[in-house]
C-alpha cells in the first residue's frame, strides 16, 4: 500500500505591525527576492503587495500592509481602512515587534486593533534579533506573551527571528504553512508576486527616491509610471525595456531636494532604481525620470485618486 501524500495546502498570511517593524524586509526574506520596498524610512509601504511562497507542499501568500498608525491625513486614513480590510480577509495575521524595542503604546495599540478580528489565527514574530541580546529577546518573548494575554489576544505560535541575519526564517515559513487551510495553489507557479509590474517598478522608484533624503519627505514622495514598453527597434535578444515615470511631490522646495544640485541626486535615484528594477525583471532598462509638484496631495481626496490611492 502506498502512503499518500499530505494534501496541499494554500491561504494568505498577512504583517502588521508599526511602521517600520521589519515587516516588509520578512516578505522578502520569505519569498526569496525584492517584491516589497523596504527603507529605513518609517511608513514606506503604501499598496498592498502579495509576495508568493511556493513548495511542492503548499502555497503561502504574503499581505505585506503599511504599518498601522494613528492617521494624521486623509492618505494616513485610507493606508489604516485597507490594512482592516486586509485583516479580515486573511488566514493568518502575523505581528511583527522588533527585539530591539521595548513593547509600547503603538504596539498595544494595533494588537487591540487586530483583537477586534475573531476568525484570523493570530502569531506573533519578533523581528530584527540581530540587533538584540539573548537576554533582550528573552524579556522580549515574555512581553509578547503579557501583551496577548491583557488584550485577551491566543498566539497560535511566538516566533523570534531575523530576516537580515536569515535566522528562523524557515522554522517561520514552516509554521505558517502548518497553520494554513488545505486547498489548491492560487496563483500559477512562479509568479512571486499579482502586483501588476508596473505596481512594482512604481515602488521600487520610490524606494530609490527616499533613500538619503531629509526626513521631512518620505510621504510626500508619489510615483507614477506613465510609460513602460519594449524598444520596437532592438534585437530579440538585446531587449531594452523603456520606462517613463513622475516622481510627485508637494511643494517646489521639495522638488529641488528631489533634484539635487544640477540634477546630481535625481540622476542617483535613477541609476539606483535602474539597477533593482534590471534585476527582478532581468532585462536591460532605460529610466526616464522626471518632477512634479502636486500641491499638497497627501490631503486632496482627488490628487489621491490620481495618484492611485
Amino acid at each position: 500500500m502506498t502512503e499518500q501524500a499530505p494534501p496541499f495546502k494554500s491561504g494568505f498570511a498577512s504583517f502588521v505591525g508599526r511602521p517600520n517593524a521589519g515587516k516588509s524586509t520578512l516578505t522578502n526574506a520569505l519569498v526569496g527576492t525584492k517584491v516589497v520596498i523596504t527603507s529605513s524610512k518609517p511608513q514606506t509601504t503604501r499598496t498592498v503587495v502579495r509576495g508568493i511562497v511556493h513548495r511542492p507542499d503548499a502555497q503561502l501568500i504574503l499581505v505585506d500592509t503599511p504599518g498601522l498608525h494613528r492617521p494624521r491625513t486623509l492618505l494616513g486614513e485610507r493606508l489604516n481602512d485597507l490594512v482592516k480590510t486586509t485583516l479580515a480577509e486573511v488566514d493568518i495575521v502575523c505581528v511583527c515587534f522588533p527585539a530591539n524595542e521595548k513593547i509600547g503604546p503603538g504596539d498595544r495599540f494595533i494588537v487591540n486593533e487586530m483583537a477586534k478580528v475573531r476568525r484570523t489565527i493570530k502569531v506573533a514574530v519578533a523581528t530584527k534579533t540581530d540587533l538584540a541580546t539573548p537576554e533582550q529577546i528573552g524579556e522580549h518573548l515574555l512581553a509578547i506573551q503579557a501583551v496577548g494575554a491583557d488584550t485577551g489576544t491566543e498566539w497560535a505560535e511566538i516566533v523570534p527571528v531575523s530576516a537580515k541575519a536569515g535566522d528562523q526564517v524557515a522554522l517561520l515559513e514552516e509554521l505558517l504553512v502548518g497553520l494554513l487551510p488545505e486547498g489548491p495553489p492560487l496563483y500559477p507557479d512562479g509568479d512571486i508576486s499579482d502586483s501588476p509590474e508596473e505596481a512594482i517598478v512604481a515602488e521600487l522608484i520610490r524606494e530609490a527616491s527616499l533613500e538619503g533624503v531629509r526626513d521631512e519627505l518620505p510621504h510626500s514622495i508619489a510615483v507614477v509610471v506613465e510609460e513602460m514598453g519594449l524598444r520596437e527597434d532592438r534585437p530579440a535578444d538585446k531587449p531594452l525595456l523603456e520606462i517613463h515615470a513622475w516622481l510627485y511631490v508637494e511643494r517646489d522646495s521639495q522638488k529641488g531636494i528631489v533634484i539635487g544640485h544640477k540634477g546630481s541626486r535625481l540622476k542617483e535615484v535613477g541609476t539606483n532604481a535602474r539597477k533593482q528594477i534590471e534585476a527582478l525583471l532581468g532585462t536591460q532598462v532605460h529610466l526616464d525620470l522626471r518632477v512634479k509638484v502636486a500641491k499638497d496631495w497627501q490631503r486632496d481626496p482627488r490628487q489621491l485618486r490620481k495618484l492611485g490611492f
